[in-house]
């Protein structure tokens, strides 16, 4: 009968997985906590954003609104609200490449438990 040594490694991984989950949940909720803003038009309309991407707060300065040009006022909020959603996104990849990075995952690899 072959020695299960090897069983006490797999133990460790297991562990490691879990302990890798708790910390996905950890900065999940942080994501969820912090707050996102990105400006378009030099400041006129200003998109907040969770660090999850969920869309907080739109500010439009008063004097960004002209009845003759709402398509401009509406450019600047899509400008604003597309970049707040990226910067949203490049810091939970950067999150999530700091929890995961030292693993060697492939990209777009779906671990349950993790984000």
């Amino acid at each position: 009968m072959k020695n299960l040594g090897g069983m006490g490694g797999f133990g460790n991984i297991l562990k490691q997985a879990q302990k890798m989950a708790e910390d996905a949940k950890r900065i999940e909720d942080q994501l969820a906590q912090e707050r996102i803003e990105a400006t378009s038009g030099g400041g006129m309309v200003k998109a907040v954003v969770t660090g999850k991407g969920e869309m907080l707060d739109i500010v439009i300065d008063p004097e960004v609104v002209d009845p003759q040009d709402v398509e401009m006022l509406q450019d600047l909020v899509v400008t604003a609200v597309r970049e707040a959603l990226e910067q949203a996104q490049t810091v939970r990849e950067e999150r999530l490449q700091d929890l995961t990075g030292g693993l060697g995952l492939p990209e777009g690899l779906n671990i349950p438990g993790l984000p």
